[in-house]
């Protein structure tokens, strides 16, 4: 039986922030309230899942209604943006950077 006192190696996932952890300084998604859509480089983050993003494709998806067809019509809209701030509030999802099996 393992010694519960011994550290962690710096890659094992034991927590759920561990992921968050381990992908600092990686491309993450990150998915929002509203249909909003995030991809950036994860500069820092705390407990609540505040997060420093830099290099941000922001995507916002809105849905609406034609009102010839009643369709629905979904337009995205795209923006680049250097640095942001993300309240952690807001975040629905992070999704860590696809890492190779081995």
């Amino acid at each position: 039986m393992a010694d519960e006192a011994e550290a962690a190696p710096p890659g094992t996932i034991e927590e759920p922030l561990d992921i968050i952890r381990l992908s600092l300084d990686e491309k993450v998604y990150v998915k929002m309230r509203n249909e909003r859509e995030l991809r950036g480089r994860l500069h820092a983050y705390d407990q609540h899942l505040n997060m420093v993003l830099g290099e941000v494709e922001e995507t916002v998806t809105i849905v609406e209604i034609d009102e010839e067809t009643y369709e629905e019509v979904y337009k995205a809209t795209k923006r680049n943006i250097p640095m942001l701030f993300v309240r952690g509030d807001g975040v629905i999802l992070v999704s860590p950077p696809m890492r190779a099996a081995g």
